[in-house]
């Protein structure tokens, strides 16, 4: 073996000498380490043993508290019951008291019946009865004299506030009145024009008219052209045809066709934007389309010379103040006062009254049940059951009764008058009568010696019928036949 080999060897045995020592230092640390880890689990399972005593002694303790409570409690109880049992036997020989003094009262009671009924010859039942209905009888007076003082009270507060609101609700909304024509005047720079209107043969003005559906009239006034029919829309239409067919010039019966389409289209815009407009400045949202269509259309219908949507808007600003001092619903008030009198402008005008026909329309664009009873409601064809209805009713002869919102004819609104008033007159039995809210209402005062009540209610229903055969109005006249009874005497 060489010196090389030795050395080697000699490294080998040293290498294994220091790992046999190394392995001694961390086998001998392991142990030290597992000594602690052990001694550290024995301190923590000791420590939870100790506390767990600790809730189960606390636990021993509330358990044997909640006993003793609960044997205090058991002897409180009992001697509570021995205390009741006690009680009870007593309240039932105070009841076997009472009931033997009860019977004794009883029988001096019926000694003293015996005695009264002999003194006074009267039985108990015949002093009863008597008492009993002198009782009733002023009870009965009092209460009639409480109930009336009540009612004239009420029924002046009542007329008191009802004139406020209808005043304020007056005064707070004033509204110009727009009195509409029959005929539009549409003013051309000269005669000259007029001529070209006409066209050869009155070719122009005979197109024009079948167009339009308005009659032309040129006649000898200075720079004026009358436009005559009793649609406003259709007078509107021919009006704005005839100003574009004078500006630009070209009249002949092709170019006016195309200029009435042309107008009618714009028209038809023009009604849409005044309804959206109109709702807009209303604050009232979510109609339907066709609904707000018919409001545009209201701007060229009147109403006996009245605009018929400045009418509208005017009842649905009256409703809105109305509803507010009743504390009711304003948006829907203001709802109605503008949608009761749609049923004016449909352009089929089916044969149904406006009030009807307008609730029919309500109904069917899914509008609140109180509006459409509000809309039908108006002039009493259907009975009231909102709130809102009469207000409706009430804002609508308001806007409509203001001097001068409506024309008439002075000597034919007073002859309809002394008509109505004359028709009254010839039934027999009537003494006088009165035509009262400008024709509004007819009050016929009859002779209570010639006619019963019931005669008076069949003379009612006469006289309207007759009215309603006989003579045109406006709007609906309510009949009241008016018969009393007077006894009069004299203390001298």
């Amino acid at each position: 073996m060489n010196t090389k080999e030795q050395l080697a060897e000699q490294k080998a045995k040293a290498i294994v000498k220091d790992a046999e020592a190394d392995s001694e230092v961390i086998k001998k640390n392991k142990i030290l380490e597992a000594k602690e880890k052990f001694l550290q689990l024995k301190a923590e399972h000791e420590k939870s043993i100790l506390e767990k005593d600790k809730v189960i002694n606390a636990a021993e303790a509330r358990v044997k508290q909640k006993e003793a409570t609960v044997a205090q409690k058991l002897e409180q109880t009992t001697r509570k019951q021995q205390e009741y049992e006690t009680l009870q036997a007593n309240l039932k020989n105070q009841v076997q008291i009472m009931e033997a003094k009860k019977e004794e009262l009883a029988k001096l009671h019926q000694r003293q019946v015996e005695q009264l009924e002999k003194i006074s010859g009267l039985s108990v039942d015949q002093a009863k009865t008597q008492l009993v209905e002198a009782l009733k009888a002023e009870a009965k007076t009092e209460a009639m004299s409480y109930i009336k003082d009540i009612m004239e009270e009420v029924k002046l507060t009542a007329n008191k506030e009802s004139k406020r609101i209808v005043i304020q609700t007056i005064q707070r909304v004033a509204t110009e009145h727009a009195i509409e024509n029959a005929v539009t005047i549409f003013n051309i720079e000269n005669d000259e024009v007029k001529g070209r209107i006409i066209g050869r043969e009155g070719r122009n003005i005979r197109a024009l008219e079948a167009a339009t559906g308005v009659e032309i009239i040129v006649d000898d006034t200075p720079e004026t052209i009358i436009l005559s029919g009793f649609d406003p829309v259709r007078r509107e239409m021919a009006r704005l045809a005839l100003h574009q067919l004078v500006s630009d010039g070209r009249i002949h019966p092709a170019r006016i066709e195309e200029v009435v389409a042309k107008v009618k289209r714009q028209l038809e815009d023009e009604i849409v934007e005044v309804g959206k407009r109109t709702t807009i400045d209303l604050g009232i949202h979510g109609l339907a389309p066709e609904l707000i269509r018919m409001i545009g259309r209201m701007k060229y219908r009147s109403s006996y010379g009245q605009n018929l949507l400045q009418h509208s808007r005017e009842v649905a600003n009256l409703c809105a103040i109305m509803a507010a001092e009743l504390g009711l619903n304003v948006k829907l008030a203001k709802r109605a006062g503008l949608l009761h009198d749609i049923g004016k402008v449909p352009e089929d005008e089916p044969e149904l009254p406006h009030a009807i026909l307008g609730m029919k329309l309500a109904e069917k664009f899914k509008e609140n049940p109180e509006v459409c009873n509000a809309i039908g409601a108006h002039h009493d064809e259907i009975e009231m059951n909102s709130m809102i209805s009469p207000i409706v009713q009430v804002c609508d002869a308001i806007s409509g009764a203001r001097p001068g919102a409506r024309r008439e004819v002075v000597e034919s609104y007073i002859k309809r008058l002394k008509d109505m008033e004359a028709l009254a007159l010839s039934y027999p039995g009537v003494e006088k009568t009165f035509a009262i809210q400008a024709g509004r209402e007819l009050r016929v005062i009859v002779q209570s010696e010639k006619l019963t009540d019931k005669q008076a209610e069949v003379l009612s229903f006469d006289i309207a019928n007759k009215i309603q055969t006989e003579m045109t109005y406006p709007g609906q006249v309510k009949v009241t036949v008016i018969r009393e009874t007077r006894a009069v005497n004299y203390a001298k």
